[in-house]
């Protein structure tokens, strides 16, 4: 997709969030995405503040975020089918194949899919 280079998962975002500084060029990345999954699990936080919400509402408003369309569907089942991954995170992969961005994850569950440009960030 023109002009989206990276699509983050969740636990990146957290670390955005979190302000942690291995993750700091993403937080000014003009080219980011998410998964509608990820969007999902990030405004799905147990008992969300006020203010948590409108923080992550800023930051996603700057993101694309992309919807699950029926080839993200097959996709996500076909790598399911070869991998041993929890749903949201095949979604999240098959999300990103499908449009030929870069997944950037801290998520080594990520590595053995295939088709997938992957950038894994050590946070620790």
């Amino acid at each position: 997709m023109s002009g989206i280079d990276y699509i983050i998962d969740t636990n990146i975002l957290i670390y955005i969030l979190k302000g942690n500084p291995k993750v700091r060029y993403f937080a000014q990345e003009k080219g980011l995405s998410v998964s509608c999954i990820t969007e999902m699990e990030i405004l799905g936080k147990y008992m969300i503040s006020a203010s948590e919400k409108q923080v992550i509402d800023r930051f996603l408003n700057r993101c694309y975020i992309f919807e699950i369309d029926a080839q993200v569907k097959q996709l996500a089942v076909n790598i399911k089918q070869q991998k041993r991954m929890k749903l949201p995170d095949a979604i999240i992969a098959a999300t990103a194949i499908k449009n030929k961005v870069i997944l950037v994850t801290t998520d080594k569950d990520f590595e053995n899919v295939p088709n997938l440009d992957l950038l894994l960030i050590d946070v620790s």
